[in-house]
């Protein structure tokens, strides 16, 4: 039976895929696409291609989503048994304490709860800061060493947060533990469906990426192989429209379209990011408004995608963003609009079938 892009966004969300441990969710698109594409390849880093030939084979179109989210490693196990860990991908402090959090074993997955001390004894310094990630610890029940390793438990193991994503009320409003980038994957699905019953200029290359949320290490490599002309990353953004936020600050919204990115720059981070060329923000632009697809305008700071790498891979390609908002991102309990991933992925593919070298 055909999945809708819902199902599948909820079954990729589900899955645990740290930077650099994406191979279940890689095996999941992989099937989901199965029947829809006409080549395939995969590359040493984990990077998955899944290619629909066009017209013109020198023509090429790259499409990238990643497929990893934002975690922790096991950095240590301590002698009464606690388990000490590092971020993987950026988090904020503030959100990790007082979660439910699986270990991914040789053995299997393993539950703990990251704890503190108890409200009672918390000084007042204490509690108007933020607990730092070097200082928490995962708690399994154990109380030795040995006993946390006899679970299965080892350094270099990945956690996630152990939370089950759904959809809030029966709204269209879905929230996950890995909506950035599973929704963006989500979207690429649809996308790649959709065009397989087309014909178009373009040979597309659908990539489904590895290791952006450590530094956007996989889109670099893939788009070196692919060689595209024009690039487009399909990845989350920053929605307001919730208390506390001010619109001049993020006016993107939930449930308004997805977002076509004109600038992104992250100084903090290496001074990546991505100027779209204008050329193509214009074309995409043109295209929303010609087949009345809602969208945003997106300007984000202090944010990079996928974009950036492949706009510097080889002789360099022109390459921007198609944005899907999300609120609360980088945290357990991201939220996407459905409608804002179904006009991401009309909006990709009508900008496709228009494309001409």
């Amino acid at each position: 039976m055909e999945k809708n892009l819902a199902q599948v966004l909820t079954e990729l969300d589900r899955i645990p895929g740290v930077s650099g441990a994406e191979e279940q969710v890689a095996s999941y698109t992989k099937e989901a696409l199965a029947g829809y594409y006409d080549e395939f390849h995969s590359d040493r880093l984990g990077n998955q291609f899944f290619i629909k030939k066009g017209k013109d084979p020198d023509f090429k179109i790259m499409l990238s989503a990643h497929m990893d989210e934002i975690g922790f490693v096991v950095q240590y196990i301590d002698d009464d048994g606690f388990i000490h860990f590092a971020p993987a991908g950026g988090h904020d402090p503030r959100m990790v304490i007082n979660q439910v959090l699986s270990i991914h074993t040789e053995k299997g997955e393993v539950k703990g709860i990251t704890g503190g001390k108890p409200a009672h004894i918390v000084s007042a310094e204490e509690a108007s800061k933020s607990i730092p990630i070097s200082q928490l610890f995962i708690d399994t029940g154990t109380t030795s060493r040995e006993e946390t390793e006899e679970l299965g438990v080892q350094i270099g193991d990945y956690v996630t947060f152990d939370r089950e994503g759904h959809f809030l009320n029966n709204t269209k409003v879905f929230t996950g533990k890995a909506v950035d980038d599973r929704s963006g994957v989500a979207v690429l699905i649809e996308v790649m469906k959709q065009l397989s019953e087309k014909e178009i200029d373009a040979t597309v290359y659908g990539v489904a990426s590895v290791q952006e949320e450590v530094g956007i290490r996989g889109a670099g490599p893939a788009a070196f192989y692919v060689k595209p002309e024009i690039a487009l990353a399909i990845d989350v953004t920053l929605a307001g429209g919730t208390p506390g936020i001010e619109k001049k600050q993020i006016p993107v919204e939930l449930g308004k379209g997805p977002a076509i990115k004109f600038f992104d720059w992250a100084p903090n981070s290496g001074m990546i990011g991505n100027s779209v060329p204008r050329w193509l923000t214009q074309q995409l632009v043109q295209t929303a408004r010609k087949n009345a697809i809602p969208f945003q305008r997106e300007v984000l700071l202090h944010g990079a995608t996928d974009g950036w790498a492949m706009s510097l891979a080889g002789e360099g390609a022109a390459a921007g963003c198609i944005s899907l908002p999300s609120r609360y991102i980088h945290s357990a309990t991201g939220c996407v609009h459905l409608d804002d991933l179904e006009n991401a992925a009309a909006l990709i593919v009508k900008f496709i079938e228009e494309a001409k070298k």
